[in-house]
């Protein structure tokens, strides 16, 4: 999955829940894709901290922000 469409996939979580913060939203996408992308999503988180284990929801959670967050670009 690019980033491009998880970003997508975090839009359309939040067009449901409107009312959600950022990680309560991400928390959402995670469990709306899947076992099998959450599992892609930790690895990522993982990989990225230089860590072979960690909680699997957690870090894909993370990574579900991480990508939403860079995505949307500076605060102005």
């Amino acid at each position: 999955m690019t980033d491009e469409q998880l970003l997508i996939e975090f839009a359309l979580t939040r067009m449901d829940h409107p009312d959600l913060d950022l990680e309560e939203v991400a928390t959402l996408t995670v469990r709306r894709l899947g076992e099998d992308r959450m599992l892609d999503f930790a690895g990522l988180t993982l990989a990225s901290r230089g860590e072979l284990r960690g909680a699997v929801f957690p870090a894909a959670v993370e990574h579900v922000l991480r990508v939403v967050l860079t995505l949307r670009g500076p605060d102005d």
